[in-house]
């Protein structure tokens, strides 16, 4: 039973770590001191789908379920629904390299609007003092 849990609160934290890496952007346009941390995590998860690596998390968790007789991840809510979120059915390179991109993205285009405000502000700021 303590396997089990510790299981799924592995996995819980996976998929906590995936929305970060996928929406800590729009954290860090309101927490700006979050900025080091996201970035890390991005590039993190992004060179584990553009290299084909494993999560370390993935094993850990794959460890835990074995004795508490768990095979893979069936039998549970958490399995059954949150596993296909991290890995989806017929994950192939093509599709690990596009879901590194699926991650990229959307986070370069967040910190180009970052960045573009930041200027935006300096320059109200210095037109602000000429005056």
């Amino acid at each position: 039973m303590i396997y089990h849990l510790a299981a799924d609160l592995v996995l819980i934290a996976h998929l906590a770590f995936v929305g970060f890496v996928l929406f800590g952007a729009l954290l860090v346009l309101r927490w700006p001191k979050l900025l080091g941390l996201h970035v890390a995590a991005v590039l993190w998860g992004v060179l584990v789908e553009f290299t084909g690596a494993t999560c370390p998390l993935t094993p850990l968790e794959v460890r835990l379920r074995q004795p508490g007789a768990d095979i893979g991840y069936q039998g549970d809510f958490i399995g059954h629904y949150l596993t296909t979120l991290l890995y989806p059915p017929g994950l192939s390179r093509e599709l690990q390299i596009g879901l590194g991109f699926v991650a990229l993205v959307p986070n370069a285009l967040a910190y180009g609007y970052l960045v573009a405000r930041k200027k935006r502000i300096a320059q109200q700021r210095g037109v602000s003092k000429d005056r």
